[in-house]
């Protein structure tokens, strides 16, 4: 008994020597946990996948990125939901910008501003951001490209910043190679309508809607008729893109038209003054939203019954049941997988159709995709803390260049000017020319009235119950009223 006390003293004596030679011992690394909403597609799968093979947090924590995935049909309402329950079940969500004023005035999404502006890292992500992303994914109260630049870009002196990029987002042109580029349809082509069928990503360059609507009528064949080297298994068209009743998917299409030719949405920047009536239905505007609802006849029927979405689109392409889509690039992916799409090996990619001006070029403004990820505000610090890790994890170059890599895209101009960008994957030099023409939709909490009652009228002529005029003049008195009664309006 005395001999085993005396080796424990000595034992005791000898670890604390040795703990003093070496120092206080190491904190054990913290378990923190990031539960993250996220829409259930490719882009935020990667996010997950590459997260748990690479992910090694830079203040020692065990980090755990738990992805809640939610399929895209569902995904505002289950988000917004839980936010307003008070149930405090996300640290971080990927969101839509159209829902930043809703949020943000809510109390949900933090405001990032000052930690950014105080970490040398996160000024530097934000100044290599597309300035386009800047403005829809990160600033509220708005503040368009124009007006950051005006200020010299980041940081404006106003401007309060919220996101980051999860996943940018363009729509771009999907279309059959091997039908555009064949001698016998392309010869046939020129006898019919006098010009060239595209081909090369150079020849989709200059195709206008025009050009789009005769592509449309050209490709319209139906069951048995000759088309390329052999006949349509099923009745076959030309064109498609979206016009569908669901979420913002019409409005994400007209916007386009409309701001093309010169028309206008209602402009949150210019409130109280802006208004909505005499804008949202101007003669411009019809006229606009005339030319979209005219090339529907040549899209597959499902496209005047308020349901051609993009997941309908893209596999009505995949199973070869259409020569040429507009569709966002996040789509693309599974267009390549030969186990999933019969035109896997037979699809190529270019910029996506505009408006031609008096000078001959060519206008392709649309409507901003993609997402941005937020903070939420009931976060410790060191959650907080440890998410803008993740932030800057998933900002890194060489992370980037992974999702890339596997069917995302970056809104980093430092790796979209990378020499190797555009090869990596086919849509990329498509998504580079296209992401420099985004604007965006509201971010008003009044976003989701508007666009719900927006796409209920859009619907209506997109059916055919209603004229264009009698939508955009429905549109523009609702928008009218609800402006004025929130305050937005004068």
């Amino acid at each position: 008994m005395r001999y085993s006390m005396t080796m424990k003293a000595v034992l005791g004596a000898s670890a604390l020597a040795v703990m003093a030679s070496f120092g206080p011992a190491p904190a054990v690394a913290s378990d923190v946990t990031i539960t993250m909403a996220a829409p259930d597609w490719p882009p935020t799968r990667f996010m997950k996948e590459h997260f748990d093979k690479t992910y090694k947090s830079p203040d020692g924590h065990n980090t755990t990125l738990d992805m809640d995935f939610i399929p895209w049909p569902s995904f505002y309402e289950r988000v917004a939901a839980s936010l307003t329950s008070g149930e405090q079940k996300y640290q971080m969500i990927v969101t839509d910008s159209q829902w930043l004023g809703a949020f943000v005035e809510g109390g949900y999404y933090m405001d990032l501003t000052d930690l950014i502006n105080a970490d040398p890292e996160l000024t530097a992500i934000m100044k290599d951001l597309h300035p386009a992303l800047v403005s829809a994914y990160s600033t509220y109260p708005h503040k368009t490209r124009a007006q950051l630049e005006e200020a010299g870009g980041f940081p404006h002196p106003d401007a309060r910043y919220y996101g980051f990029p999860q996943f940018p987002d363009t729509y771009v042109t999907f279309y059959r190679e091997d039908l555009f580029c064949h001698e016998g349809e392309a010869a046939a082509f020129m006898d019919k309508y006098g010009s060239k069928l595209p081909c090369t990503y150079e020849d989709w360059q200059d195709v206008d809607w025009q050009k789009w609507g005769q592509i449309g009528e050209f490709f319209k064949r139906a069951k048995g008729d000759s088309l390329g080297d052999g006949v349509a298994e099923d009745d076959f068209y030309g064109i498609a893109y979206q016009a569908g009743k669901g979420y913002d998917f019409s409005t994400m299409a007209i916007n386009a038209f409309i701001w093309q030719r010169g028309g206008g949405i209602w402009d949150e920047t210019t409130a109280p003054e802006g208004q909505a009536q005499g804008v949202v239905n101007s003669d411009i505007a019809v006229e606009a939203f005339e030319e979209y609802l005219s090339y529907l006849q040549y899209m597959p029927p499902v496209a005047q019954t308020g349901q051609m979405d993009i997941f309908v689109i893209q596999d009505l392409y995949m199973q070869g049941k259409v020569g040429a889509i507009i569709d966002w690039v996040g789509l693309g992916e599974p267009v390549l997988d030969p186990t999933a799409s019969t035109v896997h090996d037979k699809s190529a990619f270019g910029p996506a159709p505009g408006t031609r001006k008096d000078d001959g070029s060519i206008d392709r403004t649309g409507n901003i995709g993609g997402q941005p990820f937020v903070l939420t505000t009931w976060n410790s610090d060191e959650v907080v803390k440890e998410a803008l890790n993740v932030v800057k994890w998933w900002l890194n170059p060489e992370t980037q260049i992974e999702a890339v890599k596997n069917g995302g895209q970056s809104g980093l101009m430092s790796v979209m000017a990378d020499p190797t960008y555009n090869d990596l994957r086919p849509w990329n030099r498509a998504h580079v020319e296209m992401i420099d023409w985004q604007r965006d939709v509201w971010h008003i909490p009044e976003f989701f009235e508007l666009l719900t009652q927006q796409q209920e009228e859009f619907d209506k002529a997109i059916t055919g119950q209603i004229s264009a005029k009698e939508a955009l003049d429905a549109v523009a008195e609702f928008q009218q009223d609800l402006l004025e009664e929130a305050g937005h309006i004068e």
